[in-house]
C-alpha cells in the first residue's frame, strides 16, 4: 500500500511540473514586452514610408472591413475605418471592438473606428465629403504619414505592406499616384454638364441623388479631369486639399457638389490647376481591375480564375471580390502568408508561428522590411511609371 501510494505521488508530482512547464510556455508564446512597449518608429525620408489607410463600406460589411484592415495592418501605417450610417451601431461597436482586439493595435494605438459615421450615396458629393473628412482625421490623429490611401471593403492587397514599403522607399514623397485625363469624352455630357443633387449631404435617411433638368456648360475657368476614383495621394497635397492657402480647392468642391460621381473629378481636377502640385501626377491608381466591354459602372468581381493574372501584374491592390470569395483565401495564402484571423506577418513580426501562435502577437523592429517576390513585380511597374513621370507625358494631359 506504502509503495502504491509514492508511486502515485510520483506520478502527481510529474503531472504537476508538466503542467507548470506548459503554463510556463503558454505565457512566454502569447506575451512579450512587446505587446505592451510599442517598437522605437523612425520616420524620415532616410526611414520607410508609411501609409494613412482609409477603409469604408456600408451595411453588413463589418467582417470585409476588419479582414481586410488585418491583411493591410503594419504598425508604422494608420488606419481609420468608416462604417457608414446605414450600418447598425452593433456593427460598428463589434467592428472598434475587433480592431481593439489586435495584440499590435493595442500596443501603437494605429488604427481607429469613425463613431459618427457619414451617410455615403456613392454616386454623389456626400462621398467625397466623407474622403476629405477622413483625411481630415488622418492629419489631425498622426503627423507623420507620407501618402494616403482609399480602400472599400470589396478590395484586396496583392502585395505586403514590407513590399509596398519597399518600393515606395525610392519614390519621391510629393508623388501623387492618381489616374487622370482631360479627355472627357461621354461623360462631359453624362456626369459634368448635369446639375444633380445629393440628399445625403442633408437628409437623415437614405435617398438616391436627382437631377435637374437644365445641364450647365462645361468650366472654362479651370480644366476638368477625371478618372479613377480610387487614389494614392502625398501628405503634402492633401493639407492644401484640406487647408487650403490658395481657394482652388474650396471652389473646385463647389462645384463638383452638384457633378455626378465627383470622386472621379474633384482630386484629378484640384491636382492639374495647381501649379505647384500638377507636376507631382503619377498617371495610375495601382489597382488590378477587369472591366466589361464596353465598360459598366463598376468592374468585374475577381475570382479563382484571376488568380494568376492578378499575382503576375505588378499592381498593389485588386478589386472587386465578393464577400468571402475563395481567391481571397488563395492571396492570403500564396501572396500574404497571413492565417485566418490574424494580420499579415513582416519582418516586424518576431513569435513562433504556429497554429496556436499568431507570429504577431510578438514582434522586434518595425522599422526593418522583408519584401518578398512580388515586391519586384510592383517596383517594376513603379519604375516604368517614373519614366513616364520624367517624359511628362502623361501628366494633366
Amino acid at each position: 500500500m506504502g509503495a502504491e501510494k509514492k508511486w502515485l505521488f510520483t506520478l502527481f508530482s510529474a503531472a504537476m511540473l508538466s503542467l507548470f512547464l506548459i503554463l510556463v510556455f503558454s505565457i512566454s508564446a502569447f506575451s512579450s514586452p512587446g505587446d505592451h512597449f510599442p517598437s522605437l518608429i523612425h520616420r524620415g525620408p532616410h526611414h520607410p514610408p508609411a501609409f494613412a489607410y482609409y477603409i469604408f463600406g456600408g451595411r453588413s460589411d463589418k467582417d470585409q472591413i476588419f479582414r481586410l484592415f488585418l491583411a493591410v495592418y503594419h504598425p508604422r501605417n494608420r488606419y481609420l475605418l468608416h462604417l457608414g450610417a446605414e450600418a447598425s451601431d452593433n456593427e460598428r461597436r463589434a467592428l472598434a471592438a475587433e480592431v481593439a482586439a489586435v495584440p499590435a493595435v493595442r500596443s501603437f494605438g494605429n488604427a481607429d473606428v469613425v463613431g459618427k459615421p457619414d451617410r455615403i450615396n456613392f454616386m454623389g458629393a456626400s462621398n467625397i465629403a466623407s474622403t476629405l473628412r477622413a483625411a481630415s482625421v488622418l492629419l489631425k490623429v498622426a503627423s507623420e504619414w507620407d501618402w494616403f490611401i482609399t480602400l472599400s471593403a470589396s478590395d484586396y492587397p496583392l502585395i505586403t505592406q514590407d513590399d509596398l514599403s519597399h518600393v515606395f522607399s525610392s519614390v519621391r514623397r510629393d508623388l501623387n499616384f492618381i489616374d487622370h485625363t482631360s479627355d472627357l469624352g461621354w461623360k462631359e455630357q453624362q456626369r459634368i454638364q448635369p446639375i444633380v443633387v445629393d440628399p445625403g449631404l442633408y437628409l437623415a435617411r437614405r435617398s438616391q441623388i436627382f437631377q435637374a433638368t437644365p445641364k450647365r456648360s462645361t468650366p472654362d475657368a479651370f480644366k476638368v479631369f477625371t478618372g479613377s476614383s480610387w487614389v494614392t495621394l502625398s501628405r503634402k497635397f492633401l493639407e492644401y486639399c484640406i487647408l487650403g492657402w490658395d481657394n482652388m480647392p474650396r471652389t473646385l468642391l463647389m462645384y463638383f457638389n452638384n457633378v455626378m460621381l465627383p470622386e472621379e473629378g474633384y482630386f484629378h481636377s484640384v491636382i492639374c490647376n495647381a501649379p505647384e502640385f500638377m507636376n507631382t501626377t503619377v498617371n495610375s491608381d495601382l489597382r488590378f481591375m477587369i472591366w466589361d466591354n464596353p465598360p459598366k459602372m463598376e468592374p468585374l468581381f475577381l475570382n479563382l480564375s484571376d488568380f494568376i493574372q492578378m499575382a503576375q501584374s505588378g499592381a498593389a491592390f485588386a478589386r472587386q471580390f465578393h464577400r468571402d470569395d475563395p481567391v481571397l483565401n488563395l492571396i492570403d495564402e500564396k501572396i500574404l502568408n497571413r492565417g485566418q484571423g490574424r494580420v499579415s506577418p513582416g519582418a516586424w513580426c518576431s513569435g513562433r508561428d504556429s497554429w496556436w501562435n499568431d507570429p504577431c502577437s510578438q514582434w522586434g523592429d518595425v522599422n526593418v522590411l522583408r519584401p518578398g517576390p512580388l515586391a519586384k513585380r510592383l517596383g517594376e511597374t513603379v519604375t516604368n511609371l517614373m519614366d513616364d513621370l520624367k517624359s511628362q507625358a502623361n501628366q494633366c494631359k
